[in-house]
């Protein structure tokens, strides 16, 4: 059996396949279909969130030659508690620390840092990297969810026996309407940063209840041009439109 990458060989893979898109992506995409390097988005779940947040920061070994127009994290995990942090560490317990300067949307589960051995600790998940984030940034939690819950059914035996130890919705709760929320948030977050259409994200921002199918809160936003010094951990302005 293989030895799992490091996070540092993991960011820095993640880098290369980054830096492959501006000449392979055309061969690998179906005919008559053009990728859009200039609306390039990075998206992780997990320790892949971690990475995400990692390469936008610069801390690959492998120097980007392409630009990332916004980032998505996913209930993002950056290690085991704050005192095991994955090496390269990005949390550092100062808000607005971030040096990222795209927007940014978090989206997190409410029962991500409950079960026995969390699988989305306090100290290292979703809420931190929010705060350390720099405006613009929204952060999402889907209360009645867990870590593994935005998986698809069907994920294996390995991904069966993740969701075993990973605490999630309990009976009544469609795993489905999470991942309608999230895909929902995707598709919004990107249609504002990517061709200026607000509406829709700022719909959920503002009235969660109604335009979303599993139900959010907090919801946080921090709004460009906002002070760091300003901000508060209640809910924020929604995104310019």
């Amino acid at each position: 059996m293989l030895p799992w990458p490091s996070p540092q060989d993991e960011l820095d893979r993640a880098a290369k396949v980054a830096n492959w898109l501006p000449s392979g992506l055309r061969c690998a995409l179906p005919e008559n279909t053009e990728g859009d390097l200039q609306n390039l988005a990075l998206a992780g779940h997990s320790r892949g969130g971690y990475i995400a947040f990692a390469l936008a920061l610069g801390l690959a070994d492998v120097a980007l030659e392409v630009n990332f127009s916004a980032l998505i994290g996913v209930d993002p995990v950056a290690g085991s508690s704050k005192n095991g942090q994955l090496k390269p560490k990005i949390l550092h317990d100062e808000s607005c620390s971030f040096n990222i300067s795209i927007p940014v949307a978090i989206i997190g589960t409410g029962l991500g840092n409950t079960s026995v051995i969390p699988c989305a600790p306090d100290g290292v998940s979703h809420t931190e990297m929010f705060n350390e984030c720099r405006p613009p940034c929204s952060h999402f939690v889907t209360t009645d969810y867990g870590h593994m819950d935005v998986l698809d059914d069907n994920i294996g035996l390995d991904g069966w026996a993740a969701r075993t130890m990973c605490k999630g919705s309990g009976r009544g709760f469609r795993r489905d309407l999470m991942r309608k929320t999230v895909g929902g948030i995707f598709v919004a977050f990107l249609e504002a940063i990517f061709k200026g259409n607000y509406k829709e994200y700022n719909n959920i921002l503002q009235n969660p209840k109604y335009f979303a199918p599993a139900k959010l809160d907090p919801v946080q936003n921090k709004s460009e041009g906002s002070s760091c010094s300003s901000l508060s951990a209640m809910s924020m302005p929604a995104f310019a439109s």
